[in-house]
Formats: structure tokens, C-alpha cells, sequence
């Protein structure tokens, strides 16, 4: 058994491949229960954002069977497999730990993928797909991103993929102050852009959402105007710069609607920057005239300057992951040496609370006081006993000395009044 993650990201797939490998909220309890049950993995978690989907698990040495299951569940198929790629062991806790800190998001040092990383933790914990050693890890994941900020620059000035999309509609398309802007979503990504966008100056803030109470608490908090998802045709014409980020598994929208609104509008050209994945903005829509379209995979060069700023705070924050990479196996090893030693007293406890309640039995049932401590002292002695010795018989008659060299180290001398026939 050991550490494997499995995935793809930003770096390895499209965004056509990973939007169809990406897992909507309510469909990972299932999946999570999928992958546990398959052979020889015992623990599981699911990291799924717009720039990844990776699966993080205590499984056997092959991870092949973990491979064949996210092509397969992906529909993708075989060819998921060009796209992944694979770590074990020290190599995985190194890559959660990157995650974690923004080291491999698309926009180096991102805020943002520590809560995601913490809700595909609570998820396999409240999935109970999360054991022991996963749960140590993901902790010790937590306490390296938290060290990483707070010890170097890596999150200084904090630039998510929203800020990049608000950056590139003030510098190579509209004035915000003159232009009407449309949100659609209401999640997290949505709130981040209508904060940066009321911090430009937009003239006016438009959120579109399928439940409406939640695009009007965004609304009111941004000084927008929130409107149904029904009602998107009828307020797309107003729109100079549009920005979507659901979690919707089909395009919202499609070119017949976009180009309608472009008629509407006098050809007058729109932005449309879509955050999304799977995406929310029909691929076609790009082909229409007068329409600028960028996706997550186009934002790559728009940060790159970001990423280059960032450069000399992501090597002190790399020395910090190798650090707790080291701490974390030397962790993991200390706890090895001490299970026999837990295992061993598991074994006194479980005998000495079973044999105690045996003798209080006894007792209640008007056995004498000597009789009880008696049985209690030579059943107890049997119990603990009975399996070393039979093991250590087992080993004799085998030919193996080592048990019977390690006995001598356990039991260096027998008191001189241990009884000689070997009772247990």
C-alpha cells in the first residue's frame, strides 16, 4: 500500500478533455465510493476544479486500476491515459503539497485552491472514503501552504483566474467605466470578478443565475442587477463584456443566441470570457464576427507576466514543501516503528477488559474474593501468552531463529520461579 494521485491539469490536457473529465459537487459522493471499492484501494479523495481533476489514494502499488477508472467514468476512454499523469509515494505527497500552496495552479500562488483542496478533503470525510493516512496527509498539506505564505511572497498581491479576466477586458478591449458587464454564476469565481470589476469602475453590473435568490445577494452586495437565467436573451444585447463561470455540464450559451444579441446590438462587438469548465460558452460562438471569445486555456499568456513576478517567492516556496516533504515521511516512518508497540498493548488491553469483566462476574455470583483474584491472574497470564508462545513453537519447529532471538531480547532473563511445563 502507499500514496498515488492520478490526474490531469491545466498543463497536460485541453480544456475540451478536461471539461469532461471534471466532476459536478453532486456526483463525487458517488464516484468517491466507485474508486474505494475497486481493488486494493482503502482510501480515496477527489480534487476537481476548472484547471484539474485528480484523485488522491492509499492503494496498491499498481495504479492501473485507477487509471482505467477515471477514463472509463470520464467517457473519454483510452486516450485519457496521454493526458495523465502519475505519482507515488513521495513524489504524490510532493504534489499535494504543490497544489495545495498555488506552486501548479495556472495562475502561480492562486488563493483560491486551498479551499478547494480543503473541500475535497471535508467531502471524502464526510464520504468516509477518507482513512488514516489520507486524513495525515491533507493536514500536513494544509499546515505546508499556510507556512508557505506566511513565510515567503508567493501570496502577496493574490492574482485568481477572475482578476486575470477583468485585467484583460480593461487592457485590450473596453472602457469599463462606459460598458455594461454580465456575470453569469453566482459561485465563488463570479464573486471574485464582480468585486475586481466594481474596484475598475464598471459602469453597470448585470448577474444572471439559475436561482435567483443567489444572484441577487451577489447583486446587492456588488450594486449589480440580478436577473433569472430565463431572462439571459432579452439582457445579452446589453452586454459589452460577458463572464461565466457555472457549474452547468452543457453550454449556456450558443451561437444563434449570441449572434441575435449581436444583431440587436448593431454588430457593436462583445467580450466573452468564459471561466468555466466544462466550458459555458459553445466553442462555435468563437467563428461569429465581432465576438472576441477566451477561454481558461487562453488566460496562459495573459499571466505569464504573473508568473515571472512570482518567480523568486515560488523557489523559497518550493524549499518549504521539500522541507515538510521530508518531515512528513520522517512522521510517517516514527509511526511505523511505533505500531507494533500499539499493537502489542491493544492486544493486553483488549484481554485485561475481558478477563476483569469475566472475574467481576465471578464475584457477583458469590465466588470468594482469593478464587476471583486467582482465576483473574492465571486466566490474564494465558491470555497474554498463549499467542506469543504458539508462534514462537511455530518458528522452533520451522527453523527460524529470528523469533526465538527476539524473545531472548524481550525476555532476557526468566524469573526464577516461571513455571517450567509452559501453561499458555
Amino acid at each position: 500500500m502507499g500514496f498515488h494521485v492520478i490526474g490531469l491539469n491545466h498543463a497536460t490536457a485541453p480544456v475540451d478533455v478536461r471539461e469532461r473529465v471534471a466532476f459536478a459537487g453532486d456526483a463525487l459522493g458517488s464516484a468517491l465510493a466507485e474508486v474505494c471499492a475497486l481493488p486494493g484501494v482503502s482510501e480515496v479523495a477527489l480534487l476537481s476544479t476548472c484547471n484539474r481533476t485528480e484523485l488522491y489514494a492509499e492503494a496498491a502499488d499498481d495504479e492501473a486500476a485507477l487509471a482505467d477508472w477515471l477514463a472509463r467514468r470520464s467517457g473519454v476512454g483510452a486516450d485519457l491515459h496521454a493526458y495523465l499523469y502519475r505519482h507515488h509515494e513521495a513524489d504524490a505527497v510532493r504534489h499535494l503539497f504543490r497544489v495545495a500552496t498555488g506552486l501548479d495552479s495556472l495562475v502561480l500562488g492562486e488563493p483560491q485552491i486551498l479551499g478547494q483542496v480543503k473541500d475535497a478533503w471535508a467531502t471524502a470525510r464526510a464520504a468516509g472514503t477518507l482513512g488514516n493516512r489520507l486524513d495525515r496527509l491533507f493536514q500536513h498539506a494544509f499546515t505546508t501552504a499556510k507556512r508557505a505564505r506566511t513565510d515567503t511572497r508567493i501570496g502577496a498581491n493574490p492574482v485568481s483566474v477572475a482578476s486575470t479576466a477583468v485585467k484583460l477586458a480593461q487592457e485590450s478591449f473596453a472602457a469599463l467605466g462606459q460598458s455594461t458587464v454580465l456575470l453569469i454564476g453566482a459561485g465563488e469565481t463570479i464573486e471574485l470578478a464582480a468585486r475586481h470589476l466594481v474596484q475598475a469602475g464598471t459602469r453597470r453590473l448585470l448577474v444572471a443565475n439559475r436561482t435567483l435568490a443567489h444572484a441577487q445577494e451577489l447583486a446587492v452586495r456588488h450594486g449589480g442587477y440580478a436577473l433569472p437565467l430565463g431572462d439571459l436573451d432579452k439582457h445579452l444585447p446589453e452586454a459589452d463584456v460577458v463572464i461565466s463561470a457555472t457549474a452547468s455540464r452543457e453550454p449556456i450559451l450558443h451561437a444563434t443566441q449570441v449572434d441575435a444579441a449581436l444583431a440587436a446590438r448593431r454588430r457593436r462587438p462583445m467580450l466573452l470570457l468564459d471561466l468555466a469548465v466544462p466550458r459555458d460558452i459553445a466553442a462555435d460562438v468563437a467563428l461569429l464576427d465581432d465576438v472576441f471569445l477566451y477561454t481558461v486555456d487562453d488566460l496562459e499568456r495573459a499571466i505569464e507576466e504573473n508568473r515571472r513576478s512570482r518567480r523568486e517567492a515560488a523557489d523559497e516556496a518550493e524549499a518549504i514543501v521539500e522541507l515538510q516533504v521530508a518531515r512528513f515521511r520522517e512522521k510517517l516512518e516514527a509511526s511505523g516503528r511505533t505500531e507494533p508497540v500499539k499493537r502489542i498493548r491493544a492486544h493486553g488491553e483488549a484481554a485485561r477488559a475481558e478477563v476483569l469483566a469475566r472475574a467481576k462476574q465471578q464475584l457477583a455470583a458469590g465466588m470468594s474474593p482469593e478464587d476471583a483474584l486467582e482465576f483473574l491472574a492465571h486466566t490474564l497470564t494465558n491470555r497474554l501468552l498463549h499467542a506469543p508462545t504458539v508462534a514462537v513453537r511455530e518458528a522452533a519447529a520451522q527453523g527460524d531463529g529470528d523469533l526465538a532471538r527476539a524473545t531472548e531480547r524481550l525476555f532476557p532473563e526468566a524469573p526464577a520461579d516461571a513455571p517450567r511445563n509452559g501453561e499458555a
